[in-house]
């Protein structure tokens, strides 16, 4: 599973995190464990100390000793899983690769590899089929600007040259306004088309470069909103980035944001 490593990490610094935060709660603690028991809709709290065989009964005045027995029991269950995940984790994430599968394949001699149907296909190979798709863009009206990417192909503004452009100096495959049918309103022709690498989905980017035209605006939301009632969830499968006369693209922040989602 691509991006399954990444996930473990993650998961393993949110358990250290919590780890961290036990320990130290654990540091000073009252002794023994807190007993509850109830009668005639009455609850007493006591305090067990095994190793004296003491239960010692805790009085109402005393009810914070109750609150940090509960806590410490509560604090040593969470420190006993999490030290077990923990372990579980190294192991794991020393031993895994997402592409471990998939290497298999790729490191057969060519003969090999010509008598064998992977169980699944490589990336790259994945990759290729899906640029080598042929689509059908949107046609230019007369009279706009000639602006061209550093692939050679046309764009429509100068913003999206640069958004292009860094797709092109990171080696980001992407298709430009290649058409995507939403129900509801029929054909649309995203800005950017990409083929995420870590889950194998399109992700579809959309820029707005007009957002303090309210018509521009308006427009601008309503197709947002028909890409959600689809399906396409911006920080999910779609990306959409904005922009203003006051407020231009910044490219760091279309970096970040690749870094985030496309990565």
């Amino acid at each position: 599973m691509n991006g399954l490593k990444e996930l473990l990490e993650i998961e393993k610094n949110r358990l250290i995190r919590i780890k961290s935060v036990v320990d130290n709660r654990l540091i000073e603690v009252p002794e023994g464990a807190l007993r509850i028991s109830t009668s005639n809709n009455c609850t007493q709290f006591k305090q067990s100390i095994e190793a004296k065989k003491k239960l010692i009964y805790i009085k109402k005045d005393d009810k914070q000793l109750a609150y940090r027995l509960a806590q410490k029991s509560y604090d040593q269950k969470v420190q006993k899983l999490v030290d077990r995940r923990l372990k579980q984790l190294d192991k794991l994430t020393e031993e895994y690769e997402d592409t471990e599968i998939e290497e298999i394949y790729d490191k057969l001699h060519p003969i090999r590899k010509a008598l064998i149907q992977p169980v699944e296909i490589p990336w790259e190979q994945r990759l290729a089929a899906w640029k080598n798709t042929p689509y059908v863009g949107k046609d230019f009206a007369p009279g706009m600007p000639e602006i061209y990417s550093k692939k050679g192909e046309r764009v429509r503004s100068k913003s999206e040259k640069i958004i292009a452009d860094i797709f092109c100096d990171l080696g980001l495959e992407y298709k430009y306004e290649c058409p995507l049918n939403l129900k509801g309103v029929g054909i649309v022709y995203p800005d950017f088309t990409i083929l995420r690498k870590r889950d194998g989905k399109e992700i579809y980017w959309e820029h707005d470069g007009r957002m303090d035209d309210p018509k521009y605006a308006e427009k601008a939301v309503r197709k947002i909103n028909s890409y959600i009632a689809n399906g396409y969830f911006p920080g999910d499968n779609l990306i959409v980035s904005f922009e203003s006369s006051g407020m231009v693209l910044n490219d760091r922040i279309v970096v970040k944001m690749i870094d985030k989602y496309l990565r």
